[in-house]
C-alpha cells in the first residue's frame, strides 16, 4: 500500500511538472528574424511551444518576417508578424493556430448557437414574449461581440496611442444614444457621447476589450484590434427582459466619475412614469421634482433655479431659445414628450459653449426620426390629443419626425369649482418637423422646426393670444476622428396679442414680439487620451416690438401708440479643456468673451442729474441712426471645475463660473405670463452679471444601487432689476423711471438620494435655498426696505421631493409624487390710515410674509397591453390623480376693500383631487 501511495504521489507530482511546463510552453516566445520566410516564425514558435499551425503555404509564400521578440506570447508575435497583411489568425483553446486569408475564422460557437428545438409557438409566454426573436437577436449580438475588428490600417509599429470614432446607436432604429459611455478597462480610458451619438477615444495601440453602457440599452462589448486612427460605428439593443426581472440601467458612475457637476439628465421612460396634472407628461413638471429647481405656484411653468428669477434660465429646444416653455396657463409645456430625446439641465459648473443667462440651462433635443422603418405613436386624454410619425425618406440616410398637438379643454374647464376658471376659454396647439440627413460619412445635416399657437380668456371680455416659432439648421463636418466642427444657424420668434371687444368705445388690440436670430461654429477637438478641447464663436441679433396698441372696430377711442423698437446684438468667442490630470483628478478650465451693443434706430431720453429719473426729470432726447451704437457692455466670463475622486465610488466637485445676461424679463408678478415684456440692456438698464461657487460630495453604493449626492452653493448677482411701488410695465415710454437697481445673493444646499435600478426605484430631494434683493440708489425714494437686504419674490427655504415607481411587472406600473415647499413672501396690507381725507392702505416692509406652505400628493397607475412584438398597434393606459389629498395651495393671496374693510382672500387652482385617463399608442 505504501508504494501505491508513492507512486500515487510521484504520479501527481509529473502531471504537475508536465502541466508546468505545457504552461510555460504555451507562455513565451524568444525569438529573433530578419527578412526570413514565415515557415522559419513558424518553426521557432512550434519548437518552442505545443502550439500547432495550420495554414495554406500559398498564402504565405511572398511573406518576408522581421521581429524581434523577448518573452512574449503568440498573440503579440502573431500581431507584430501579421500586421500590415491580408492574414488574420485564431488559437483554439487545444493550442492548434489557424493562419486565414482576408477574413476571419471562429474556433469555437456561441453559447447557445443551436436552435433549442422548442416550437416558435411554444416558445411565446402568456405575456405575448416572442422567445424566437429574442433569441436570434440574442445570437447575433454574441457573434457581433466576439467578433475580432482590425481599426485602421495593419502595420507591425504598435507603439504609441491611436484615436478611434464612431457612433453610438439604437440597433432599432438607427436613433444616435447620448450620453452612452464608451471605454476600456485597463488602463482604464473612457469616453462619453455628445448631442449626436458621436465618441472620439484615443487608446494604446494593440488589442483591447472596448465597452459600451447606455440608459435603457443593453451593455454590450466590442473586441478590437487597434492598429492607427479609425472608425468603428456601434449599434445598442433596448434593455426589454423577457422574464419578471426588471432591471433599469443609469448612469450613476458618469455622475461619479464625470466632470460636470449641478447637471441632471433626464430619462425620457422615467418622466412618461410620473403622475402629472391633467393626463400628460411634462418634463417642465419633472425638472420641478429635481433638487435646487422651484416655482413661485401653481400651474406655473417659470423655473426658479436656485434662487434665481425665471427669466435668468436658458431654455433652448434644438439650440433654438424658447422665450415661453408653457401652455394653457402653464399646466402644459411647449414639449411634446414623444418627439424628445435628451433633456439636460445645468445649474452649476456651466461650460464655456453656454451664455446668455445667470442661473441654469436647460438644454432639450429632439429625436432625429427612424431611419429604418415607419412607426407612429400618440395619446387621447380628456384634454389632449396627440400623434407623432417617424420613419426614413431615404433607407439608413434620411429620417422625418413629426408631431403635433391639440387640446380640446372648454369642457374641462366648466366642471372646475372655481368660477374665474369656470368661465374661461381655452386652446393650443404645436407641431413640430424635424429632419435628418447623411450627407456622407463626414457630414450630416438637421433641420428643425416648431410652431406653436395658445389662446384664451378667463373669465372677462379680454382674450388673450400668444405664439412660438423656431427653427434651426446644423451641419456637422468631420475633419478626422479627433477634430470636428458643427455649424448652427437658427431663428427664434415670440408674440402675444391682447384685444377687448365688449364695450366698443374701449374696444383695443395689443401686441408685443421679440425675434432673435443666431449663428454659431463649436469645434470639438480630441487631442490626446487626457485633453479634449472645445472652442466656438457665436453671434446672436436680437429685435424687439415692445408694444403696439390700436383701436379695434369704428366707434372705439382708443388711440394708437407704439413703443420704439430695439435692436441689439450679443458676440461671443470661447474656448475650454477638460484635461485629465490622473484617474482620480479631473480639471476643466475655460473661459467664455462676450460682447454686447444696443443699436440705433432710436431715441434716449436724456434724464437731469442729482435726482431720480422720472418724467418730470426729462431734460432732452438724443437720436441714433439705424445700425448706431447706443451703448455697448463686455467682459470675460472664465468658468472652472475640478473632480477628485475619494475612491472607485465617490468624488468631490468643486466649481465657478461667471455669467453674463444682456436681455431680461420686466414683470411685478410673480409668476411668468404671457404679458411679460422682454427688454434689451440700454444706456440705463445695465446687463446683470451673476458669479456661483459650488462644492458637491457624490457617492453610489453598488449593492443597494443607490446614488448620493450632496451639493452647496453661494452666488451672487450685479445689475438686478426690481421694481418702484405702483410700477406700471405695459406700453410704458420710459421703463427706466420704473426700475430699480440692486444686487442679489443666494446660497443653499442641495440633497438627493436616488435608486436607478430594480423594481422600485426613484429619489428622495430636499433643498435648503435663501435668495435676497438689496436695492443699490443715492436716492431715498429708490431705496426698498431701508436699504437692507430683503427675500426676492422666489425665496422658498425649505423643499422636499419623493418621486417613486414601482414595478409590480412588465405591464403595471404604480408612481408616486410628494411635493412639499415654504410659502413664497408677500408683502400684506397692515393698516388703513386717513390722508387729505382719502383712505390710504399702510404696506409692510417689501416681502416680510409669506403665503401659506405648499403640499401635494399625486399617484398614477399604467397599464401597458401585452408585448408581442407581431401586432398591429402597442398600447398603454394611464390613470393618474393629481392632488390626491384635495389640499387647497393658494395660487396667490390678493386683497379687496369691502364695507370699508380690508378682506384678504386666497386663489386656489386645484382645491380638490383631478383623475384623469390616458390612452396611449405605439405602431
Amino acid at each position: 500500500m505504501k508504494t501505491l501511495y508513492t507512486f500515487i504521489i510521484c504520479g501527481i507530482a509529473m502531471l504537475a511538472l508536465t502541466q508546468t511546463a505545457n504552461g510555460q510552453q504555451r507562455g513565451l516566445i524568444n525569438v529573433e528574424l530578419s527578412g526570413a520566410p514565415f515557415k522559419q516564425l513558424v518553426d521557432a514558435i512550434e519548437s518552442q511551444t505545443d502550439y500547432h499551425f495550420y495554414y495554406n503555404p500559398r498564402t504565405t509564400d511572398s511573406l518576408k518576417i522581421t521581429l524581434s521578440a523577448q518573452n512574449q506570447n503568440v498573440n503579440a508575435v502573431l500581431g507584430h508578424a501579421l500586421a500590415g497583411t491580408q492574414l488574420h489568425f485564431a488559437v483554439d483553446p487545444q493550442g492548434n493556430i489557424f493562419v486565414t486569408e482576408g477574413r476571419d475564422i471562429m474556433t469555437d460557437l456561441p453559447v447557445d448557437f443551436f436552435d433549442t428545438g422548442v416550437a416558435p409557438s411554444q416558445q411565446t409566454l402568456a405575456s405575448g414574449f416572442d422567445y424566437t426573436a429574442y433569441e436570434k437577436r440574442e445570437k447575433e449580438k454574441k457573434l457581433v461581440e466576439s467578433k475580432l475588428y482590425a481599426i485602421g490600417p495593419k502595420s507591425s509599429n504598435l507603439q504609441g496611442n491611436a484615436t478611434m470614432a464612431g457612433h453610438v446607436r439604437d440597433v432599432t432604429n438607427g436613433e444616435p444614444l447620448v450620453g452612452a459611455t464608451v471605454y476600456i478597462e485597463k488602463p482604464l480610458i473612457g469616453v462619453i457621447t455628445d448631442q449626436f451619438g458621436y465618441y472620439a477615444i484615443t487608446l494604446p495601440k494593440g488589442r483591447h476589450e472596448l465597452k459600451i453602457k447606455s440608459i435603457s440599452m443593453k451593455s454590450t462589448v466590442r473586441q478590437i484590434m487597434l492598429y492607427a486612427d479609425g472608425k468603428l460605428e456601434i449599434e445598442l439593443d433596448p434593455d426589454v427582459t423577457p422574464l419578471k426581472e426588471v432591471v433599469v440601467e443609469s448612469d450613476k458612475d458618469v455622475r461619479v466619475m464625470g466632470m460636470q457637476m449641478g447637471m441632471e439628465k433626464l430619462d425620457i421612460k422615467t418622466m412618461k412614469n410620473m403622475p402629472l396634472a391633467l393626463g400628460e407628461t411634462d418634463i417642465m413638471k419633472v425638472v420641478l421634482a429635481l433638487p435646487g429647481v422651484q416655482s413661485v405656484g401653481e400651474g406655473t411653468v417659470g423655473l426658479n433655479v436656485r434662487g434665481g428669477a425665471a427669466n435668468q434660465n436658458l431654455i433652448l429646444f434644438n439650440d433654438a431659445v424658447v422665450y415661453n416653455p408653457s401652455h394653457l396657463f402653464g399646466f402644459f409645456s411647449t414639449f411634446n414628450p414623444d418627439v424628445l430625446k435628451n433633456v439636460e439641465l445645468y445649474k452649476s459648473g456651466i461650460t464655456a459653449d453656454y451664455g446668455g443667462r445667470l442661473s441654469s440651462v436647460l438644454d432639450v433635443s429632439s429625436r432625429e426620426g427612424n431611419l429604418k422603418k415607419f412607426q407612429g405613436s400618440g395619446g387621447i386624454s380628456p384634454i389632449t390629443g396627440r400623434l407623432t410619425l417617424e420613419g426614413p425618406l431615404i433607407k439608413e440616410k434620411t429620417s422625418f419626425l413629426i408631431g403635433a398637438r391639440s387640446t380640446y379643454s372648454d369642457w374641462i374647464l366648466r366642471q372646475l369649482h372655481n368660477e374665474r376658471l369656470k368661465n374661461s376659454q381655452a386652446s393650443f396647439y404645436d407641431v413640430n418637423l424635424n429632419v435628418s440627413h447623411k450627407i456622407n460619412d463626414r457630414n450630416n445635416l438637421y433641420l428643425s422646426g416648431y410652431m406653436s399657437h395658445d389662446k384664451f380668456k378667463l373669465n372677462t371680455d379680454t382674450s388673450y393670444a400668444y405664439s412660438d416659432r423656431n427653427a434651426s439648421i446644423k451641419w456637422k463636418h468631420i475633419f478626422n476622428n479627433k477634430l470636428y466642427a458643427v455649424a448652427t444657424g437658427g431663428i427664434s420668434k415670440y408674440s402675444y396679442t391682447m384685444s377687448s371687444d365688449l364695450n366698443p368705445v374701449e374696444a383695443f388690440d395689443m401686441n408685443f414680439s421679440i425675434q432673435q436670430i443666431n449663428g454659431k461654429v463649436d469645434f470639438s477637438y480630441f487631442l490626446n487620451a487626457k485633453h479634449t478641447i472645445n472652442a466656438g464663436v457665436s453671434v446672436v441679433r436680437y429685435s424687439l416690438q415692445p408694444g403696439h396698441i390700436a383701436p379695434k372696430g369704428e366707434q372705439s377711442t382708443q388711440k394708437t401708440m407704439a413703443l420704439q423698437h430695439e435692436q441689439g446684438q450679443e458676440n461671443a468667442i470661447y474656448i475650454g479643456d477638460n484635461f485629465e490630470v490622473s484617474p482620480k483628478l479631473s480639471i476643466y478650465g475655460g473661459v467664455r468673451y462676450s460682447f454686447y451693443e444696443y443699436l440705433g434706430p432710436r431715441n434716449v431720453y436724456q434724464y437731469a442729474n442729482g435726482i431720480p429719473r422720472s418724467e418730470s426729470s426729462i431734460t432732452d432726447s438724443l437720436y441714433y441712426g439705424s445700425g448706431k451704437s447706443i451703448a455697448s457692455y463686455g467682459g470675460a466670463e472664465p468658468r472652472f471645475s475640478i473632480r477628485y475622486s475619494v475612491s472607485q465610488n465617490a468624488s468631490v466637485k468643486f466649481s465657478y463660473n461667471r455669467m453674463r445676461q444682456y436681455i431680461q424679463m420686466l414683470s411685478n408678478t410673480t409668476a411668468m405670463t404671457p404679458t411679460d415684456i422682454w427688454k434689451l440692456s440700454d444706456a440705463y438698464i445695465k446687463p446683470q452679471v451673476g458669479d456661483q461657487v459650488s462644492l458637491g460630495f457624490y457617492k453610489n453604493t453598488r449593492k443597494h444601487s443607490l446614488e448620493i449626492s450632496l451639493e452647496a452653493y453661494y452666488k451672487t448677482t450685479q445689475n438686478a432689476l426690481d421694481f418702484k411701488g405702483g410700477a406700471v410695465l405695459l406700453l410704458n415710454k420710459h421703463i427706466e423711471t420704473d426700475v430699480v437697481d440692486s444686487r442679489g445673493k443666494a446660497y443653499g444646499v442641495e440633497f438627493m438620494l436616488k435608486r436607478a435600478a430594480g423594481k422600485l426605484n426613484g429619489w428622495l430631494s430636499y433643498t435648503y435655498s435663501r435668495s435676497f434683493l438689496q436695492t443699490v440708489s443715492p436716492y431715498a425714494s429708490e431705496v426698498v426696505n431701508k436699504g437692507d437686504y430683503y427675500p426676492s419674490n422666489y425665496d422658498k427655504p425649505h423643499a422636499v421631493n419623493f418621486v417613486g415607481n414601482y414595478k409590480f411587472s412588465r405591464r403595471f406600473n404604480f408612481s408616486l409624487n410628494m411635493t412639499y415647499s415654504t410659502g413664497r413672501p408677500i408683502t400684506l396690507p397692515l393698516a388703513k390710515y386717513e390722508l387729505g381725507g382719502n383712505y390710504r392702505l399702510y404696506y409692510s416692509d417689501r416681502n416680510q410674509y409669506r403665503i401659506p406652505d405648499y403640499f401635494r400628493t399625486d399617484i398614477s397607475i399604467n397599464i401597458e397591453g401585452n408585448h408581442k412584438i407581431k401586432k398591429l398597434a402597442h398600447s398603454s393606459w394611464t390613470f393618474a390623480v393629481y392632488n390626491l389629498t384635495g389640499r387647497a395651495n393658494a395660487y396667490s393671496v390678493f386683497f379687496r376693500s369691502e364695507n370699508g374693510q380690508v378682506k384678504g382672500y386666497k386663489l386656489s387652482v386645484f382645491a380638490q383631487p383631478i383623475p384623469t385617463v390616458t390612452y396611449n399608442f405605439k405602431f
